[in-house]
């Protein structure tokens, strides 16, 4: 994938200097290893500082919601999914963006990579499926098809379902790959096991809200948490209020998430958060036949009704 990278940079300049666009959104070295930061480049020199590899997960279509300039972000899969969602949800118009597209092989996940090395992660070197990382000052070498993100691993949908122009040829979709094997498991689990389970994976959270801002779906004005009249959840560390957060939030995610995983990714607790929108996923498959972001002449299911929708209460 880091081939990718000088063609971004061309495409970039181009429209710059054309002044098709105003600005290009896309992503620059971090920091800290393996923590690529999106960048905002309004001129053309500026595209030097344009990078592509593994460590592009953030959700850039977060960073798109009522702007009014014409802007070309850079875009794999999961991100045009989102773009698709926001144009659908009328945050951003389909003409005031040019999608450069990115078909994606799937992004590393640092905190595998930081297990697998044993120590403080100082650099790291990507070749093909060859990461060279430098921990403790010893280089160790991993395969980065078994460092990816969970959601990677499992992405169906690694081609940007729209683009206004691509930077490398289309890849092979995943298939053959059982996407909810893990909420199955949870879903044959007993009501007992299942308080247990959901107890145990929220109890690392201290209600930082980095899954929600991290979430390019995550856009209301004021959020419910933060709501006081009526106050629906309380602010302090209640095991009650911490699953209310994380319930609603993925409740408000049915029929939209595209499981890009940025909510998993910016978790400082490293609490498995997909766990909540893979099963609202499967279940609005299952009912609906719907998946988020495929589609810009279709409403999310849970936007819209249908007298022949499933289940009679809601008739």
């Amino acid at each position: 994938m880091s081939g990718y990278q000088d063609k971004i940079k061309e495409t970039a300049e181009r429209l710059l200097k054309e002044g098709s666009v105003e600005m290009v959104v896309g992503f620059r070295k971090g920091t800290l290893p393996m923590m690529n930061e999106p960048c905002f480049i309004r001129r053309p020199e500026d595209v030097r500082q344009l990078v592509w590899d593994s460590n592009c997960g953030i959700n850039l279509a977060n960073y798109l919601t009522d702007r009014k300039e014409k802007i070309a972000i850079v875009a794999k899969g999961c991100d045009s999914r989102n773009i698709v969602t926001h144009i659908v949800e009328n945050k951003i118009k389909r003409e005031k963006l040019h999608v450069i597209g990115v078909p994606c092989q799937g992004m590393v996940d640092k905190r595998k990579v930081a297990a697998a090395c044993g120590g403080d992660i100082e650099a790291v070197t990507e070749d093909g499926d060859v990461l060279s990382v430098t921990a403790g000052g010893a280089v160790q070498t991993l395969s980065r098809m078994e460092m990816l993100q969970e959601n990677c691993a499992l992405c169906a949908h690694r081609n940007p379902v729209i683009y206004d122009e691509l930077v490398g040829e289309l890849v092979a979709e995943q298939t053959g790959i059982d996407r909810f094997a893990e909420v199955r498991r949870v879903e044959a689990l007993s009501p007992q096991e299942k308080w247990r389970y959901f107890e145990d994976l929220l109890a690392p959270c201290v209600r930082c809200y980095a899954c929600r801002n991290a979430c390019p779906l995550c856009y209301c004005p004021t959020c419910f948490v933060e709501e006081s009249r009526p106050q629906w959840v309380g602010k302090g560390q209640n095991p009650i209020d911490i699953r209310t957060f994380h319930f609603l939030r993925a409740y408000h995610c049915a029929g939209r998430c595209t499981d890009c995983g940025a909510c998993e990714r910016a978790c400082p607790m490293g609490i498995k958060v997909r766990q909540l929108t893979s099963k609202l996923n499967k279940d609005v498959l299952d009912m609906f036949g719907w998946e988020a972001g495929l589609t810009l002449d279709q409403r999310p299911p849970l936007d819209t009704y249908k007298p022949n929708d499933p289940n009679d209460f809601i008739k």
